[in-house]
């Protein structure tokens, strides 16, 4: 018995459909869609919020650099610790940068940001003129440098930062009296121009012993003064009495 070819045809495709249906199930895997975990965006932090903790920041760095500006000594010491501020401020900005934008910010945390950036990146150039011993890289660079810390703390005051717009200095220590410097001396104050004056410790003298006056003689000779004669009681030696 012939099969029409129209037949032929609905019973290949027939097939092929069952085949088709079959194929997936003999994995035997699990068809459920496979879920990415989803990564929570952080929180992000008021003006005032961010305004508090950068200036932790900015007073920390602060008070670093201005310790070692304090301890400088010398043009050669001064030039070695330039690598060191510029490693601070470095890393000062790394550290705001992590704070994040504050929330409903319409861009005016943008500008101080871009200062900031800018003093990293001159501050890097400083280093790498530091290490490479270039003199005058470096006096450029300072001076490049000094620049962007003006505008950034402009910028920052701007914004609302205290500490961040504040000029380095060396944290004062308590408990006495400290010169125009900002360091510590004992035993008097400042002289003029925050030089400390020499404190000398008056010395004790005991008094001297009272002198013993020595008794009048009376007599040129200096001998004991002569008793005074004894007066008169009658005539002559050797004379009657009263009779």
């Amino acid at each position: 018995m012939r099969i029409p070819g129209n037949k032929k045809i609905f019973l290949v495709l027939g097939a092929l459909l069952a085949l088709a249906l079959v194929i997936p199930g003999c994995g035997g895997g699990d068809d459920s869609e496979t879920t990415m975990p989803t990564v929570e965006e952080p929180t992000a932090l008021t003006k005032q919020e961010l305004l508090t903790q950068g200036d932790g920041i900015c007073a920390e760095i602060n008070a670093a650099v201005g310790a070692l500006s304090a301890s400088a000594s010398s043009e050669e010491s001064a030039t070695d610790d330039s690598e060191k501020v510029a490693n601070l401020y470095i890393g000062m900005v790394e550290r705001l940068q992590d704070l994040g934008t504050p929330e409903g910010d319409a861009g005016e945390y943008a500008k101080f940001m871009e200062a900031a950036e800018e003093l990293a990146k001159v501050e890097d150039e400083l280093k790498l003129a530091v290490e490479r011993e270039d003199l005058a890289a470096s006096e450029e660079a300072g001076q490049e440098a000094s620049a962007a810390l003006e505008e950034f703390q402009s910028q920052a005051a701007i914004y609302g930062f205290e500490d961040c717009s504040n000029e380095p200095s060396a944290p004062a220590v308590d408990g006495g009296p400290t010169t125009a410097g900002g360091e510590e001396f004992e035993g008097g104050e400042a002289e003029e121009g925050g030089v400390e004056p020499e404190y000398v410790e008056p010395e004790y003298e005991e008094p001297a012993p009272e002198e013993e006056v020595a008794p009048e003689t009376g007599g040129a000779g200096g001998g004991p003064e002569a008793p005074e004669a004894a007066p008169e009681t009658g005539g002559e030696s050797g004379g009657v009495g009263p009779g």
